[in-house]
């Protein structure tokens, strides 16, 4: 995104916010978060449930109770028998549960089925044994290749609230953490633990999310789609940088009446950043390179710095504007600046690709009809 310049302070009126498609299944405990195109097709709403996409995708969810299978395994043998899987199935292990990845090749009538499943454990809801979570996103092989869309659909299962805040669990299949290692944070501010295989793991998801992104760039939807990509990078870099968070807020130990003071630091901080752009992949730095190397496009920056604020409990969130080409970082703090209204607040503005002051916004990009506003909690 592009930087424009000519700083000024105002006031101004924001109300179009971002509608999420993420859901809770308060019932099982558990959460997904699909692309924009899927709604609800069919179940009982009660332990089964079935999205459907127009472009031939599936997303099928079923919850099993305690009881009725011994493991992720067992549920995954049933399913293989069941639907004449020839696929392949492989055993992980995702935030100290045992889980199932599946590889889907069956055949439905005269159709030949193509996708991913995923089995689960959930948290126990009373009663012996463990609950299971089914998860199958497939369509017909021949309508195209939708490999992405299953991914990210599966990725975006979160078995418990506490996983609305780490890497989902496709990612940490494809990735394994590895082992932890220290690493030199940007600007010679200190060093923070991170596992090894961060970095790129955070740049797949990046790059994998922006390809669903981009479907939906002519449509109605490409607001939600747009909330949903940032939202998909928030959570899976939340984790991942917790430790150089705690690093920073430690070295700026900033005792900011109202929010602003660590705020502004943590704006000082990435405004130092190189300014990077990849105009054939997807312009987006993942956080974690980010953090370490100092480089990053707008909305980059201006995440990474609201993740930051979020782990020291300060509300904070992003603006993205189609028209301006730019984000910018905002957040719940006292003080003069530029303001907007989401979601009954008045955020203060933050620029995070130019050396100004928290608060001070480019009097070219004042129109509030042409920012839309994200926030993640």
């Amino acid at each position: 995104m592009s930087r424009s310049y000519g700083f000024f302070l105002f006031f101004f009126v924001f109300s179009v916010a971002a509608h999420a498609m993420q859901i809770s299944f308060p019932s099982w405990g558990f959460f997904t978060d699909l692309p924009e195109e899927y709604e609800l097709a069919d179940g009982d709403m009660k332990s089964t449930y079935s999205f459907a996409s127009p472009a031939g995708a599936t997303v099928s969810i079923r919850a099993y109770p305690a009881g009725a299978y011994q493991s992720a395994e067992a549920l995954a043998a049933a399913i293989q028998k069941q639907f004449n899987n020839t696929g392949e199935t492989d055993v992980f292990e995702y935030r100290n549960r045992k889980a199932v990845i599946l590889e889907l090749a069956f055949s439905l009538g005269n159709a030949a089925i193509k996708g991913f499943g995923l089995c689960l454990e959930l948290e126990g809801k009373g009663g012996p044994g463990t609950p299971f979570l089914l998860v199958l996103a497939y369509g017909d092989a021949a309508g195209g290749d939708l490999t992405t869309l299953h991914l990210s659909c599966l990725d975006s299962i979160a078995p418990d609230a506490g996983s609305l805040h780490a890497p989902g669990p496709v990612t940490v299949y494809s990735f394994p953490r590895g082992e932890q290692k220290t690493a030199a944070l940007a600007g010679g501010v200190g060093e923070a633990a991170f596992f090894e295989h961060d970095a790129e793991a955070a740049q797949f998801v990046v790059d994998r999310e922006d390809l669903v992104l981009r479907r939906y760039a002519q449509t109605p939807l490409w607001k939600e789609a747009w909330a949903r990509f940032y939202r998909t990078i928030y959570r899976d870099s939340f984790e991942r940088i917790q430790n150089a968070a705690f690093i920073l807020e430690r070295l700026w130990n900033v005792p900011a009446p109202g929010n602003r003071g660590l705020a502004s630091a943590a704006l000082a901080w990435v405004q130092g950043f190189q300014y990077e752009r990849d105009i054939e992949g997807s312009d987006f730095v993942n956080l974690v390179s980010a953090a370490i190397e100092g480089r990053g496009d707008c909305d980059s920056r201006a995440l990474l710095w609201a993740v930051i604020l979020e782990q020291a409990g300060v509300p904070a969130g992003i603006m993205v504007s189609a028209e301006y080409s730019h984000a910018m970082g905002i957040v719940d703090a006292d003080g003069e600046g530029a303001r907007f209204s989401l979601d009954g607040k008045d955020w203060l503005v933050a620029e995070t690709t130019a050396r100004v002051d928290i608060g001070l916004i480019g009097q070219s990009m004042s129109d509030s009809n042409k920012w839309l506003g994200i926030t993640f909690e």
